[in-house]
């Protein structure tokens, strides 16, 4: 089985994750901050990744750590889970609607980490949570995993519906590049032969 369990302590934060790549999109999520969970449940039920989140952190301050903390043991709990790699898809993408949004994702699982983040959110929170964070996760999990991520949107004008439509198009952009390609399943997909 390709997973992962990933336990974090710092001074801010205190995270136990578990994931599973190859899962139904069984989800207990408990961040502390509600709009987290639901964007975090939409990625594991879209990627049908089994995870586990249970996050203790300094939210009486805001969010930052929480999340930016989260991102971090999540590409921890990837880079984990694909060990060296072998027999996976690599690349993937998607264009996904999310009602008026529409949100452009692409990975490479390349052992380089980049995020290229071309959103533009109209309001400064949702709920409770600072926007700007979600920029901060997804950096987190990059330099973590040690993949290139891509969003790009097209349109969009609710702050909601832009990030979910970001977090849906991840969970299954991560689903389909993870995916075991089965006619070249015992090989590395890259001509240096390791990512």
């Amino acid at each position: 089985m390709r997973s992962a369990g990933i336990k974090r302590k710092t001074t801010e934060t205190e995270i136990d994750l578990r994931l599973e790549l190859d899962g139904s999109g069984k989800k207990e999520i408990d961040t502390g901050c509600g709009f987290l969970d639901h964007m975090l449940e939409l990625f594991a039920r879209h990627g049908r990744f089994d995870l586990k989140v249970i996050c203790r952190g300094d939210t009486h301050v805001d969010y930052h750590h929480t999340t930016e903390d989260i991102g971090i043991v999540l590409g921890e709990a990837f880079a984990e889970a694909l060990g060296d790699k072998r027999g996976i898809v690599r690349y993937a993408d998607i264009i996904l609607p999310m009602d008026e949004t529409l949100m452009i994702c692409a990975a490479d699982i390349s052992g380089r980490a980049y995020l290229g983040y071309q959103v533009e959110i109209p309001s400064p929170t949702v709920g409770d949570f600072d926007t700007e964070l979600v920029n901060e996760f997804f950096l987190g999990f990059v330099r973590k995993s040690e993949m290139t991520l891509h969003f790009k949107q097209l349109a969009g004008e609710n702050t909601h519906h832009i990030i979910e439509g970001m977090f849906k198009a991840f969970g299954r952009v991560m689903a389909a590049a993870v995916k075991i390609d089965e006619e070249h399943k015992n090989e590395i997909p890259s001509t240096k032969g390791l990512l």
